[in-house]
């Protein structure tokens, strides 16, 4: 307990009942989370088993998994069930799955296999539509919007579309015994509410409950909370409501406005001092957020100093903005002997990125990109894996159906649900339901036959798999599904070239992998399986870290490069449309708490937008930081720099750095 503050220590001992702890940004709450936890294995008697802590991230499970590891016993530490609030319903589901009509090992289906049941359905193949689609679906499974209610609530056409096909989609879901990312809450939630015995079952096994981020639940997650707390109460929620940022994905600030309300035995306790930015950051973060209606007021101190000055550099337009980061950020790293992970450029949207990335490799600067979509999250990657996942694991459901559909083979989204329907009933998987004589009789010769002929196919190619090496299975298995044919008709001509070159790619890769480890094609797909442990190489590179402020979140660096504050981009012109500017100030204030040692803000006086240049504003938020700590530069007042001295000052720079060099 040594090195906490008074607050910390009594967020950590208090078990008199339901407790909020307001974690500002930057206050220690993972310390208090993981420091409670082993309090109260080693003080107060309660068994490992018997506690759940919850987080929004694999990420962040992980890291309080390991911290709390280093303050208890390894084998306590395991019995502990710290995880995502999605890896807690399923761990729900698999063990109440008969309960509710589903087979333990049913099928957990990612937004790319949903996005083809809703494209089915909805009979489209627009991926706006789609999109928008899955997004009203989805929000109305967060906030406990069932099927037939759906259809009362749809206002517009598209929700009226929305309405129509979640009932269909549910049942299809049902069908193949599977269930989509937002069920895993969703159906947890169902179960205790409609079976009691159930949830006092879980009552008792969840004696204590911990929940990080708690701004960020949305209804069906508050709905899921309550429901494990139960009469007992015993919980401890820490949030802050100023970093309150992801609305657009329903998380719902009301949570945190209606927890004293719905628990009067609550008690709140404040976490302020802040142990990660310098006064004059943490002055500007305060000022900013203190023109948003607060739900609790509290505000951050620290003293680790005041700091370098706040900059705030206007730039001509977004080419010179790129430029003018990219010089000035050489300059400090000279300057302050840093690595380049010490830097951050964060922007409200993605695409404000490329000019950024261009300036940077220009710069021969390292860099990361957050948010990038990884290779194995490619469509056409995703759909070769879903094959050897089934060469590996015939009961593996979700990849039967995506091998089944892609590229199609005339079997039809009525016999998959037929299927479906009869591997739930005999509780068997789609493979072994395909072969038996009870599911011939219940669809037509010209359904069975495509199907069989597909798993025939399927049970020669693993036998190879399992025996053979993979330079001879791959170029094969390619041919007999003619994928390239299908990328080539169903993708503009540029697409399918792009999409075909990952395939070789992924595919030249696994032949070499094979050839390097003399490993069969299906022990290569295990290797597949663990190809996150690119994460860790991740983390250890050297280079500046570009991240949206939505991704930024829960992060630190020591210097950050706040990019495009400008008035329709950050507060977003949408946001000023629709009134809800409060939730972009709390963005602001995220992306200003990131930083720990200097912040450096830019806009453009113009901006090109397609083809054409418009007239930029300053955010409101950069009057809204105070001028006291903050020194201004460039823009009409200050004569900017051309683009000759701009490249000069660039020529001095390099001098600067190469004679540092030696």
């Amino acid at each position: 307990m040594s090195g906490l503050n008074p607050q910390q220590r009594e967020a950590i001992h208090y078990l008199d009942g339901p407790l909020l702890v307001l974690a500002g940004a930057g206050s220690g709450k993972t310390r208090v989370i993981t420091q409670k936890i082993a309090y109260l294995v080693q003080d107060c008697g309660f068994e490992p088993r018997n506690i759940a802590a919850i987080t929004f991230t694999n990420k962040a499970a992980k890291e309080m998994q390991e911290r709390v590891g280093k303050l208890i016993p390894t084998q306590a530490a395991k019995q502990l069930q710290i995880s995502t609030f999605h890896s807690l319903g399923v761990r729900i589901l698999r063990e109440e799955a008969k309960v509710l009509g589903y087979k333990p090992r049913f099928s957990i289906f990612d937004s790319a296999d949903c996005a083809g049941i809703i494209a089915d359905l909805a009979n489209s193949v627009d991926k706006g539509t789609l999109r928008n689609l899955q997004a009203i679906i989805s929000n109305w499974k967060n906030a406990l919007v069932h099927p037939e209610t759906a259809q009362g609530l749809a206002a517009s056409e598209t929700e009226k579309l929305a309405a129509q096909v979640y009932l269909s989609y549910e049942a299809t879901l049902k069908a193949y015994q599977a269930v989509d990312f937002d069920d895993l809450i969703l159906l947890p939630v169902q179960l205790f509410e409609e079976h009691q015995e159930v949830r006092d079952k879980w009552q008792n096994r969840l004696r204590y409950l911990l929940v990080d981020e708690y701004q960020d639940t949305n209804a069906c997650q508050y709905t899921l909370l309550k429901l494990l707390t139960g009469p007992r109460q015993q919980f401890t929620a820490v949030g802050d409501d100023d970093q309150s940022i992801y609305g657009w994905r329903g998380a719902d600030i009301e949570n945190l406005r209606k927890l004293p309300q719905e628990f009067p035995r609550l008690k709140v306790i404040k976490l302020e001092q802040n142990y990660r930015s310098t006064v004059r950051i943490l002055k500007a973060a305060n000022n900013v957020i203190a023109h948003n209606e607060n739900l609790f007021d509290k505000k951050l101190w620290s003293d680790l100093g005041h700091g370098e000055q706040i900059t705030v550099t206007v730039c001509t337009d977004n080419e010179r903005e790129a430029e003018s980061v990219a010089i000035r950020m050489q300059a400090h790293k000279f300057e302050n002997r840093g690595k380049w992970s010490d830097y951050a450029i964060l922007y409200r949207s993605n695409h404000l990125a490329r000019m950024f990335e261009q300036q940077l490799r220009n710069q021969r600067i390292p860099y990361l990109l957050s948010g990038g979509q990884s290779f194995f999250d490619k469509a056409e990657i995703k759909d070769l894996i879903a094959y050897l996942r089934l060469f590996a694991n015939l009961e593996d459901d979700p990849a039967f159906i995506r091998a089944a559909t892609t590229p199609k083979r005339g079997i039809g989204a009525g016999t998959l649900q037929a299927l479906g329907t009869y591997a739930g009933e005999r509780h068997i998987s789609l493979f072994d339901a395909a072969f038996e004589e009870g599911f011939a009789q219940r669809v037509q010769a010209r359904q069975l036959e495509p199907l069989l002929e597909f798993c025939n196919f399927i049970a020669r190619m693993q036998t190879r798999a399992e025996a053979e090496p993979a330079q001879r299975v791959l170029p094969d298995l390619l041919t007999a599904i003619d994928y390239e044919a299908f990328l080539f008709d169903h993708e503009e001509a540029r697409a399918a070239e792009s999409k075909w070159a990952n395939v070789c790619e992924f595919t030249n890769w696994l032949c070499r992998k094979g050839e390097q480890d003399e490993k069969t094609l299906v022990d290569l797909t295990q290797t597949i399986a663990l190809i996150n442990m690119l994460d860790k190489q991740e983390e250890e590179f050297d280079g500046v870290q570009l991240s949206t402020l939505h991704a930024a979140k829960g992060l630190e660096y020591k210097h950050v490069f706040l990019v495009g504050v400008e008035e329709g981009i950050l507060p977003h012109r949408e946001s000023v449309e629709t009134g809800k500017v409060e939730e972009e100030r709390r963005l602001m204030y995220v992306g200003i708490t990131r930083a720990r040692q200097s912040l450096h803000l830019s806009y453009c006086e113009r901006r090109k937008q397609n083809r054409e240049w418009i007239t930029c504003e300053p955010s409101r938020f950069i009057t809204e930081m105070g001028k006291d700590d903050v020194r201004f530069a460039g823009g009409k007042a200050q004569a900017p720099a051309d683009k000759a001295t701009g490249s000069a000052r660039l020529e001095a720079m390099k001098a600067m750095l190469s004679a540092g060099r030696k």
